[in-house]
């Protein structure tokens, strides 16, 4: 099994709520885009936030749409060794220096974890975040997380709060 490298984080100085999921499955690997797996909900799931269609942008657009509501994209791992693209299947991970966005983005007031494992991984690495910033954890938007995509929705309001309208 070979070592799997994640993304770059996508965001402008000025972003307000950070997005970190755990590490980027095959195909976006392969499309070097995050979520770029036809079946995943995450631009489905954001665009109800940000109360706009991203699906049918391309990703050069939804990123600009993200910048220009203050939003930055990014992972908890930074490389692992994993079959396929299940989270269950990552081993050996190194993460990312996501607490270090807690400084060098003075404007952040949130981070979303968008699945379980970014969950656990990023809040240990965070620890407690000053008051300023809100941690939300969010079920993944993962078509192998089989909640029911309006559930997914209701928790993902929770972001509407940290995007600029």
């Amino acid at each position: 099994m070979s070592v799997k490298y994640g993304l770059p984080p996508i965001a402008r100085a000025d972003a307000q709520l950070f997005i970190l999921g755990s590490l980027p499955g095959d195909a976006s690997l392969a499309a070097r885009q995050y979520y770029a797996h036809p079946t995943n909900h995450f631009w489905r799931l954001l665009g109800t936030v940000l109360g706009e269609e991203l699906q049918p942008l391309s990703y050069e657009q939804r990123l600009a749409r993200l910048a220009d509501r203050h939003v930055g994209l990014w992972d908890v791992i930074a490389s692992a060794t994993r079959r396929g693209s299940l989270d269950q299947a990552i081993r050996e991970a190194a993460h990312n220096r996501v607490e270090h966005l807690l400084h060098d983005f003075p404007e952040l007031r949130a981070i979303g974890f968008n699945g379980a494992a970014a969950a656990v991984a990023g809040r240990k690495q965070i620890g407690m975040p000053p008051a300023r910033i809100t941690l939300i954890d969010l079920p993944s938007s993962s078509a192998a997380n089989t909640t029911a995509f309006a559930e997914k929705v209701d928790t993902w309001a929770a972001l509407r709060e940290f995007v600029e309208p």
